[in-house]
Parts: C-alpha cells; sequence; structure tokens
C-alpha cells in the first residue's frame, strides 16, 4: 500500500491555511493536510505524529516562523520545509535557507505559479533520499535548487563551492543571467555546475548589472545538461574496472588536452577501483599517487602549511602532477618538454573538468 504522506500549514491568517489546503488537496498523491495556527499547536502536532512536509509562513505572533523553524531543524530534521510568504525580502530568504529550508517561495498568484508551487510540494514528498547532496537543503541536487529559485521570481547569485573549485550563478526575477567557473562563463559553466554532485552552497544578493550570457530558458538548460550528465556518467560505467578507460569516458576526454599523455584517477584508499586512460602501469602509478598524497599531507600538516593542493613532478623523461578532490586523487603524466610552471597551469584547467 502507497504512503500516504501528512502536510501541517502553518499560519495565525485562516484564509492563508484554507487557501494552502485547497492547492494542496489538488496534488495526485492525495496527501492528508492538516493545520495549526501558531508555533506552539504545530510544534506540538508534528510531536505527536510523523509529518513528511511543514508549510509555514514567518510573519505569527508570539513565535513567528523562524523560531518555529529552527526548533523544527533540531527536533525533526527530516521534515521537509516551505516558507510561502508575501515577503520577498532577501534578507529574510536567506536567514531561512541559512536554517535549512527547502524552499522559499512567494504566495502564488496566478495559474502558473499555483501548478509549479504544487509540483514542487509534490517532487519534494517523492524524492528518494540521495547519499551525496548540497550541504543548507536535504538531499537536494544542485537542478533543484535552480528551480526552486526560478520559480520563486528570485534575484540572487548562487554560490557553489565543489572541492577547489567554486561557481557562481546570476538569476534575475527567476531567469538565468549568467554563470561562472574559473575563466568559464556563460552556458558552459551552467553546465558544469550542475554535473557536480555534491557540495555547499550559498545565496548572495543579486547584481541586476551582470552582463546577460544566458539566453535559454531555465527549463532548457536543466535539460540540456541531465543529458549530459547522462552521458558522462555512461562513460564512467564503460571506463571501471581497473582496466583502460574506453574512448569518451572521463578518463579519456582528459587525455585530449594538449600536453597531456595519460591520465589515473584513485583514492586514497587503496581498495578503490583505479580508473584510468593510457596509462602503462596503473597500478604502480596509483600507488605512487596515494603514497605521495599521504607524505605531503603529512608534511604539510606539521608544518602548519594548509590543505595540499597540487604536486608536480619532472624528469627528463617525464613530467608527473597531483590534484585532489576530497578523497579522489588525479595523477597526469605529461609532456616532458614541459616546464614545472606550465605543467601546474596544466593541471589546474584539466582539475577543472575532471573535479567537476
Amino acid at each position: 500500500m502507497a504512503e500516504v504522506h501528512k502536510i501541517l500549514v502553518l499560519d495565525d491568517d485562516p484564509d492563508f491555511r484554507e487557501l494552502c489546503t485547497e492547492l494542496l488537496e489538488t496534488m495526485h498523491s492525495n496527501p492528508e493536510i492538516n493545520s495549526a495556527s501558531s508555533g506552539t499547536h504545530a510544534i506540538a502536532m508534528l510531536k505527536s505524529q510523523p509529518y513528511s512536509l511543514l508549510v509555514t509562513d514567518l510573519q505569527m505572533p508570539n513565535m513567528d516562523g523562524f523560531q518555529v523553524l529552527s526548533i523544527v531543524k533540531k527536533r525533526f530534521p527530516n521534515l521537509r520545509t516551505i516558507v510561502m510568504t508575501g515577503m520577498a525580502e532577501e534578507d529574510f530568504r536567506s536567514r531561512a535557507y541559512a536554517i535549512g529550508i527547502d524552499l522559499y517561495i512567494e504566495k502564488p498568484r496566478t495559474p502558473s505559479e499555483i501548478k509549479l508551487f504544487v509540483d514542487c510540494v509534490e517532487s519534494l514528498l517523492h524524492r528518494e533520499e540521495a547519499t551525496g547532496g548540497f550541504r543548507g537543503v536535504q538531499s537536494k541536487s544542485l537542478a533543484d535548487i535552480v528551480q526552486m529559485e526560478s520559480m520563486s521570481q528570485s534575484s540572487l547569485v548562487l554560490k557553489i563551492t565543489n572541492g577547489p573549485l567554486i561557481g557562481c550563478i546570476w538569476l534575475l526575477n527567476g531567469d538565468l543571467v549568467d554563470s561562472e567557473v574559473g575563466e568559464t562563463t556563460g552556458e558552459e559553466a551552467f553546465k558544469q555546475i550542475m554535473s557536480w554532485r555534491s557540495g555547499t552552497f550559498e545565496t548572495l544578493p543579486g547584481d541586476r548589472n551582470r552582463q546577460r550570457r544566458i539566453l535559454n530558458s531555465v527549463q532548457g538548460l536543466l535539460l540540456d545538461s541531465a543529458q549530459s550528465l547522462d552521458e558522462i556518467q555512461a562513460g564512467e560505467v564503460a571506463g571501471s574496472g581497473g582496466v583502460s578507460s574506453a574512448e569518451g569516458s572521463a578518463m579519456a576526454r582528459l587525455v585530449k588536452y594538449p600536453g597531456v599523455e595519460f591520465a589515473l584517477e584513485t583514492h586514497t584508499s587503496k581498495k578503490r577501483q583505479v580508473e584510468h586512460f593510457a596509462c602503462e602501469d596503473p597500478e604502480l602509478v596509483a600507488k605512487w599517487g596515494r603514497e605521495t598524497t599521504a607524505r605531503f599531507s603529512n608534511m604539510g600538516e606539521l608544518l602548519g602549511a594548509g590543505r595540499l593542493e597540487h604536486v608536480v613532478v619532472s624528469s627528463s623523461q617525464r613530467n608527473a602532477s597531483l590534484a585532489f578532490s576530497q578523497d579522489r586523487i588525479l595523477c597526469l603524466g605529461t609532456d616532458p618538454k614541459l616546464k614545472p610552471a606550465a605543467v601546474l597551469e596544466l593541471t589546474r584547467k584539466v582539475e577543472v573538468q575532471w573535479a567537476s
């Protein structure tokens, strides 16, 4: 028997509670809708039985929405939370997302806004638990975050951090304006950011003067990004098993950079599989990568030098370099004619695609 989700609507305004209940009752999953008129009442109801989702306003007497959300996140960390309010101030939005809510949305007024709201609630209720996700929202992909901010007609900057990489996405009134990762901008940068599987994000004030480099719609770009990610994942599957990756896989694409002779990915744990392309002795190179990483990391801790970012080794026969992303290690063999500074610059360029 399918699970019946329970949704709790919190607001001191009976008209708001009635409106929200009517909207949620149109959902195909037929959830059970209950309501509460105060924060104290809502907390008591959440204690009495399990709920899947809380929809709350912010402005309420005695205990406001922020106080309720703070209590909820501590006592019911798995509960999905939506703020639906008439306040569009960015300070309120930032505070709510900092608490860890799933969606901040202005009260819908048009049929299209109502449909988007209902669709997002349906998505929240039925999303499978993910292993990665982005800190600040529970088990979300970046596509979820961008879609929700677009639906809310937000004007803000999403700053996403994924290991050594930092990406930014500019939205103006819900429309994509630009995206940036390093020197890459526009749609190419957006697609790269969308391929990141985990990390942290924060919302920054919008920039109405940002040059528009993205002309495609939010939905169109999200669809293109999803298709590109499917292709990348298919290539990774084809290249697994500790053998040379098939043409078109992740490692094969890295070798297409001029000056790169082989590419190999290993992990800090030697129990994980090694993926490589054009490497003659992958097990030996993987061992070298793990041992070198451990030694320099320990040295950095002793000297208080901070996190290890890159290692470059130069010889008359071949140059080699290492880059890092969480527990993954990238080993590159490069043209021996390149000087160490050029190897480091090349490694940083390749690392952007690899870490994404």
